[in-house]
């Protein structure tokens, strides 16, 4: 029996990269997908593909910067799928070339709102999942590509960013687990997405970003997609608060 059979899943960022194929996966795995992203077009591509498939999918355009566009797309969602258990809050944009502000509102604030609405929404509604994407910039401080003394642009946000959203995971999965609440986050290695291509553009970077993974490879948006539905379902279900490095060892180093 699939995995996740008769639950509703609201998935943001899911236009590409991890969100798409967390979309994909989910929807495989029996749950309806809303596709919510800032980028609608790609959040239509991904309904697309699970509608062809055989599988249910709404599509939903969203910032999940705007606070109130966050709340509304919980109602939004169980109204057009019929129900709402997993919530991914999935949206975020790479450090580099977005500077602090933005970097904050997105991969911090962003997550903070789906926290802070859908937390509550569940508990009201009987109880679920909520799935944060953090990264490996969350749990340790990263090295430059460029091997350069100084950070790029927004590098210090994105990681105090992900650091916020480890911290933000362990206090919602405190608050909400006598609630029937289930708060987890994954913290990705490098994956090849088109968030970090410009990264894997810089001459020698892939080679390089290689050799942080003992795995010795950069990861794919699929392998992330396993990790979180393996944490939506119900195998996962004495598992709360925990941040999962899926990173090929990143961390381990």
């Amino acid at each position: 029996m699939a995995k996740l059979a008769d639950k509703v899943a609201l998935i943001t960022g899911a236009g590409s990269g991890i969100g798409r194929e967390s979309a994909l996966r989910m929807a495989k795995e029996g749950a309806a997908v809303m596709c919510a992203d800032r980028d609608v077009e790609g959040a239509e591509t991904t309904a697309g593909f699970i509608q062809n498939s055989g599988g249910k999918a709404g599509v939903l355009e969203l910032d999940v910067t705007q606070e109130k566009s966050v709340a509304a797309a919980l109602t939004t969602t169980t109204s057009e799928l019929g129900g709402l258990d997993i919530i991914f809050n999935n949206a975020g944009v790479a450090g580099a070339g977005f500077g602090w502000d933005t970097t904050i509102a997105v991969n911090l604030t962003g997550v903070y709102h789906g926290l802070f609405h859908g937390a509550p929404f569940l508990a009201d509604h009987g109880g679920g999942v909520i799935i944060n994407t953090a990264s490996v910039a969350g749990l340790v401080g990263l090295t430059s590509v460029a091997q350069t003394e100084e950070l790029p642009e927004g590098a210090g946000a994105y990681v105090a960013a992900k650091h916020g959203v480890v911290g933000l995971t362990k206090q919602y999965a405190v608050t909400f687990g006598p609630r029937g609440v289930r708060v987890n986050a994954i913290a990705p290695g490098y994956i090849e997405t088109p968030m970090t291509a410009p990264a894997r553009d810089i001459d020698g970077a892939i080679s390089y970003l290689e050799s942080l993974h003992p795995i010795g490879r950069l990861g794919q948006p699929e392998e992330i997609a396993s990790a979180a539905a393996f944490l939506a379902s119900d195998d996962a279900s004495f598992i709360t608060g925990v941040v999962l490095p899926v990173d090929g060892g990143y961390t381990a180093r």
